[in-house]
């Protein structure tokens, strides 16, 4: 099986970014008004959406492979890379320790947060893959 290095980078990129975001404005806007907890459970529907639509386009568009194994391999390498790029932020531009960002999954939104996340590394292995185009 060829790992589908390409796809899981631009699915994760993509992603990342819209969930870059929309996290700022969750922190920036509805954490002040709502709270922390109801304001992860209105982002993480948004961003799973986004990821079904990216995942769709990704996988029309670039190699993924044939098989289950093939579309698994590109949601975990994604979801390693979105895993590895938080706690990388987290350390270095929020200094935070790596056991607070560990112990914030232990509380209701990091733990939803992290459903979310592992809801982003499932999707494409929950998608149908793409009909093949047929040619003329």
């Amino acid at each position: 099986m060829r790992i589908p290095i390409k796809a899981a980078l631009v699915y994760f990129f993509a992603v990342f970014a819209a969930g870059f975001l929309l996290g700022t404005v969750r922190v920036l806007f509805l954490v002040p008004k709502l709270g922390e907890l109801p304001a992860v459970l209105l982002e993480i529907p948004l961003i799973l959406t986004i990821s079904w639509f990216v995942c769709r386009m990704v996988t029309t568009r670039v190699p993924v492979g044939e098989g289950i194994g093939a579309r698994l391999a590109m949601g975990a390498n994604a979801f390693v890379l979105l895993m590895v790029v938080e706690w990388a932020l987290g350390v270095f531009a929020f200094g935070r320790s790596p056991a607070e960002i560990a112990a914030a999954y232990g509380e209701a939104a990091g733990l939803i947060g992290l459903m979310g996340q592992v809801g982003f590394a499932l999707i494409p292995l929950l998608q149908r893959p793409p009909a093949p185009q047929a040619r003329a």
